[in-house]
This record gives C-alpha cells, sequence and structure tokens, in this order.
C-alpha cells in the first residue's frame, strides 16, 4: 500500500475550524431564496465522506421536493408540536408555544435522513453487539453535512418533532428504513453566534466539567 503524506493543518486553518463550529447554528429562521445549482448534490458528496461503522454507509437521503409531501409534513410537525406543548405546565407551554422550533415553510430545501438497520454492506461489521452504532454514524454524516453547509452560508435545521413512522409513510420509504432527522436547509434570515434557546431563555449551555467524568 503506498504511504502518502498526512496534510498538515496550518493554525490560521484551526482557528477557522473553531470558528465554524462556534457559528454552526440550529436555524429556524430561513429566507426563500433558493440555492445554487448543484449545491446540495455537491454538500451531500461531502456529507457522504464521513465515518461509518464497518463503512457501512447506512444512510439514506431522501430529498423531498414535492408540495404535497412537504405539506404533510408540515402538518405532522404542527400536531407533534401542540402535543408536546401539552406536556408542560400553564407558564412553560405559554413559553414552549412563543418558540419557532422549524423553518418548513420557509426552507427551499427539505432533507429527510434515513438509517437503514440492515444494510448489506459492511457484512455487519462492528454493530453485533452496538447495532445503534449504525444510527450514530447516520447522524455522524448528517452533522458533516452541517458543517460543510455552514461553511458557504448555508444554514441547517433539525426538525425532530415528526412521528417516524407518519414521516416514513408519507414518504413511501422502505420499513427497515428508520428517521434520523428531517433537516430544513437554506440561507438564514439572520446570523446568531449564540443558540436562539439561549437568546430566548429557554435553556442555557453548560460548560464541559459538569459532563466530563474520570476513573
Amino acid at each position: 500500500m503506498e504511504d502518502i503524506d498526512a496534510p498538515e493543518f496550518s493554525a490560521p486553518f484551526r482557528d477557522d475550524f473553531e470558528t465554524l463550529l462556534r457559528w454552526r447554528r440550529d436555524v429556524r429562521r430561513f429566507r426563500a431564496d433558493p440555492l445554487p445549482n448543484g449545491t446540495i448534490g455537491r454538500l451531500l458528496e461531502l456529507a457522504d465522506l464521513a465515518p461509518s461503522v464497518g463503512n457501512s454507509q447506512p444512510w439514506r437521503i431522501v430529498l423531498v421536493e414535492s408540495a404535497e409531501a412537504r405539506a404533510r409534513v408540515t402538518a405532522c410537525f404542527e400536531e407533534e408540536n401542540a402535543a408536546a406543548a401539552r406536556e408542560y405546565d400553564d407558564e412553560t407551554a405559554q413559553h414552549y408555544r412563543a418558540l419557532k422550533l422549524a423553518g418548513l415553510r420557509e426552507a427551499p430545501v427539505h432533507l429527510a435522513v434515513f438509517c437503514d438497520e440492515d444494510p448489506e454492506q459492511g457484512h455487519g461489521l462492528g454493530r453485533s453487539t452496538m447495532p445503534e452504532t449504525l444510527s450514530y454514524s447516520t447522524v455522524s454524516m448528517i452533522h458533516t453535512f452541517w458543517l460543510a453547509a455552514r461553511t458557504e452560508g448555508i444554514g441547517v435545521g433539525w426538525v425532530s418533532i415528526l412521528d417516524p413512522a407518519t414521516v416514513g409513510e408519507i414518504l413511501d420509504v422502505d420499513a427497515s428504513w428508520r428517521l434520523v432527522a428531517y433537516l430544513c436547509v437554506g440561507y438564514p434570515e439572520e446570523e446568531h453566534i449564540d443558540p436562539e434557546l439561549e437568546r430566548l431563555r429557554w435553556q442555557s449551555r453548560s460548560p464541559l466539567k459538569s459532563r466530563l467524568f474520570r476513573r
């Protein structure tokens, strides 16, 4: 096997990478402007470089283009969002209802990302004891896509307030696929370095030391 030199990443590159991580936001407010032709394909090619257990590449991506499918997914979100609000007491429920938790109506691009829970690729390597690594691999691809999009000024919003079975039925996907993420993609209407849920006083980030343990 040919030995090649690994790249050396400069200090400015590392600084830029930290900036990218800090400015990666979950976007809910999108401009309606369409993305340039070929953009989504290019970003998905970069995302496809993500690692996966046993090199299985279990992600299955559906570009949701039809107005009917988008409308049905939006209706699913609204139903589940209303149900979620009812889980809180009155004051918190009022706060919850004031949050904008999805950009489904505005975002020019919708991507539904599923995980194939029994892919032939990879021959089962690495997942016999932890089959959930297939989903973890899919999340790794999603995060890679998210960062790649941000380098081009494109925002991504992850909509999780959906019924997975309903979305699978709407999009008519294989029964062995499990919904991992429904993504809204487009240019942000506004830019912020701090998470929206912090600005709206729903939840602040906690310091790393509160989640770091030593044994």
